[in-house]
């Protein structure tokens, strides 16, 4: 073999050698990325119908419509599933909650995979902190010869227990306003929450403080921007209401601290408070102290 034909033999295999070297990356790479790509589960079982949560848990004062799920664990069908449940515990329909609409029937409709339940609890707070349970229990579903109740032999998810948490008595969702004049901010979705139903907490107190200073000639470093500043408040036993001394971290620091009173008018549920808290006066160059007015509707 000639030094030519020598040469012309290693550059070929050279460039075999690099070719199967590109051949076991790729390989490899191909059965990496196929080790990381996400396995699809198709149920291809029966169909059948379960509550989508097995348990559920609320305050009493909780006032917006409230979703149970009931759903269709297989492939959707052509036709609307009708799924009979029946209704069991300790909570006392009219009283602590209400059911809207059809009751003991939730339809699955055509094509789609889920049917709801609309809850309404009733908040009959009288600070007595304790629960009932809502037991929904599904009792029969047709078509019955294209679909079951409950996965599996002992039926599971054909059962579900709804807790209604007992809540203080201005334990709730409201709005908040401030009264300026002859207008006034407001701010919705504000909690305010007890956990002995003596100490509350507001969840928000920064109503409309964003624009308020400009109707005192303010020049407060008191920090009108805090994001969701929290205050306490005290109910006394007679529809009275004290503020006790607290500091907000939010606050700047001089101006932090906050105390006052309020009432609590039993008729409408409307919580009124004067907040005493220091700002600074453009006016003077002094520091004041100010009575702030905050009312709290419930929603």
């Amino acid at each position: 073999m000639t030094f030519s034909e020598k040469k012309l033999n290693m550059k070929n295999t050279k460039y075999t050698f690099s070719h199967l070297a590109a051949l076991v990356v790729t390989l490899l790479a191909g059965l990496w990325l196929s080790g990381c790509e996400e396995q699809r589960i198709i149920y291809e079982g029966a169909n059948f119908v379960r509550f989508t949560d097995s348990t559920l848990s609320f305050k009493e004062s909780y006032s917006k419509a409230i979703k149970i799920r009931v759903h269709n664990g297989g492939k959707v069908l052509n036709e609307s599933i009708n799924v009979q449940y029946t209704i069991g515990g300790t909570a006392r329909e009219g009283r602590d909650y209400r059911i809207e609409g059809n009751k003991g029937t939730v339809i699955i409709p055509v094509n789609q995979s889920f049917g709801e339940i609309t809850l309404y609890l009733l908040n009959n707070a009288n600070n007595i902190l304790e629960s009932s349970t809502i037991e929904f229990t599904i009792a029969g579903v047709s078509p019955s010869d294209k679909i079951k109740v409950g996965f599996g032999e002992g039926g599971l998810g054909s059962k579900m227990v709804f807790t209604i948490r007992d809540a203080c008595i201005m334990d709730g969702i409201y709005t908040g306003r401030l009264p300026v004049g002859n207008q006034a901010f407001q701010l919705a979705d504000i909690e305010i929450s007890s956990a002995d139903c003596k100490r509350y907490t507001i969840s928000n107190i920064n109503v409309g403080l964003l624009g308020f200073p400009q109707f005192f000639n303010w020049d407060s470093p008191v920090g009108f921007q805090a994001e969701r500043p929290k205050l306490d408040f005290i109910d006394n036993g007679n529809n009275t209401l004290t503020i006790p001394q607290q500091v907000i971290p939010q606050f700047a620091s001089g101006y932090d601290t906050l105390s006052g009173t309020g009432v609590w008018n039993p008729v409408n549920k409307q919580i009124s408070l004067s907040i005493r808290m220091k700002i600074y006066k453009l006016s003077n160059g002094r520091d004041s102290i100010v009575n702030l007015p905050l009312i709290y509707v419930p929603q």
